[in-house]
């Protein structure tokens, strides 16, 4: 999603992050600070070595450091499924596969998405300079593109009066206002004792909640909570667990199990669960259900990110770099996505075939794709990752230390 992209210091997300998840503020190096810094003391030159260098300020690195290869290929493939997931949402009452597929893939992309956001959100802290590419990797993004989106819908959607409205996100602007807030309550779940036990308590709790109501998304902040947390906890040994060659040969049958038990509960179930954009009331189910479908499908969807991970390379790909731009292919799709529901192209008959289908995906695939990559991210860093240092007062003491 997204999600945490990365840069020297984790945005978490750029998410996207980054899941994140999926630029500034969104985006973290993919290597944790703990494992940035190994090897750092046993290389120190000695006193007086390189006597009149200039040194860099504190905070910074003299040298950018490396983008972890699995991260940049896990959020591809994860936006890549995003994609493929809208383009089937309008053929889902048509065909029941299609529902099987959308069902599963709404199962873990986003947690995996949140998870990579949560990972590389371990080392923000209130700092000046965190607060500040949160402020421009996250908080500006969101601002632009709700407007953006809300100008579209008036135009593609012939409705001139839909509101602008920047505590009730369109779309997919949610993610952005969530990651926003989950990463601003990261020195929070650092100190506590339990984390994950009390961010799934809240999920449960906000799930049984129908007053909480719709403004800044609140119910999909406090529901997916829990799989930001998890990315706060997980370490490098995490990862290579779900890595194993025995994890990716379990990884399939589980896959085809979800996909049968999908199959089986399309049409028994509302697809609206996975969207956690709810509570059980609000979708006409008892409010106990709340609870036992929250943590039902947290199991579930931590079972299938686990299989996700397992099957994601680890080596440097022709789509690795693509990674860093999952923020920027995660909201421009978007445009997209909604000008083919806006514009009908759907009520071709053709589109709702098995072969129509197939070349739905391969589309979503395509231009989600082109969406990444580096030209595009060029031409809209002015809205994903914008500099703004006309925005923020300038720190006293960094400009003391580099006089010095």
């Amino acid at each position: 999603m997204p999600g945490a992209q990365q840069s020297a210091a984790p945005s978490g997300a750029t998410a996207t992050a980054t899941m994140t998840a999926v630029p500034a503020g969104v985006t973290t190096t993919n290597r944790p600070p703990a494992q940035a810094n190994r090897g750092a003391a046993s290389h120190a030159k000695p006193k007086g070595h390189g006597r009149g260098r200039a040194k860099a300020p504190a905070g910074t690195d003299a040298k950018a450091k490396p983008r972890d290869a699995f991260f940049d290929n896990a959020k591809y493939l994860a936006i890549v499924l995003v994609a493929m997931g809208h383009s089937w949402e309008p053929l889902r009452d048509g065909s029941r596969s299609a529902a099987a597929l959308y069902i599963t893939v709404y199962a873990f992309h986003m947690p995996a998405f949140i998870i990579i956001s949560g990972y590389f959100s371990r080392s923000f802290d209130m700092r000046k300079d965190r607060l500040q590419r949160l402020v421009t990797g996250v908080a500006v993004p969101y601002v632009l593109f709700e407007v953006a989106y809300t100008l579209f819908k008036r135009w593609a959607d012939d409705d001139p009066g839909y509101p602008i409205s920047l505590t009730d996100p369109w779309y997919l602007t949610w993610f952005l206002l969530a990651l926003f807030v989950w990463r601003l309550t990261t020195p929070l779940w650092k100190i506590v004792r339990w984390p994950v036990p009390l961010a799934l308590a809240i999920a449960v709790l906000a799930s049984v909640s129908p007053d909480i109501g719709d403004d800044m998304d609140l119910q999909r902040t406090l529901q997916f909570l829990p799989f930001f947390v998890i990315g706060l906890c997980l370490r490098p040994e995490h990862f290579k667990l779900v890595r194993r060659r025995k994890a990716r040969i379990v990884a399939v049958p589980v896959f085809a199990l979800a996909l049968l038990f999908a199959y089986w509960a399309a049409p028994r179930m509302n697809a609206a669960w996975f969207y956690h954009r709810d509570s059980a009331q609000e979708l006409a189910a008892p409010w106990w259900s709340g609870a036992v479908m929250t943590l039902a499908m947290f199991g579930c969807s931590l079972v299938l990110v686990a299989c996700f991970f397992a099957w994601i390379p680890g080596r440097t790909m022709w789509c690795t770099a693509l990674g860093a731009g999952t923020l920027y292919g995660y909201l421009l799709h978007g445009f997209l996505a909604k000008g083919s529901r806006f514009w009908d192209w759907y009520d071709n008959p053709w589109m709702h075939t098995p072969w129509g289908a197939v070349l739905l995906t391969l589309i979503a695939g395509t231009v989600i794709t082109v969406l990444c990559t580096p030209p595009v991210q060029r031409a809209f860093r002015f809205a994903m990752e914008p500099k703004m240092t006309w925005a923020f007062k300038k720190d006293p003491v960094g400009a003391a230390r580099g006089r010095n």
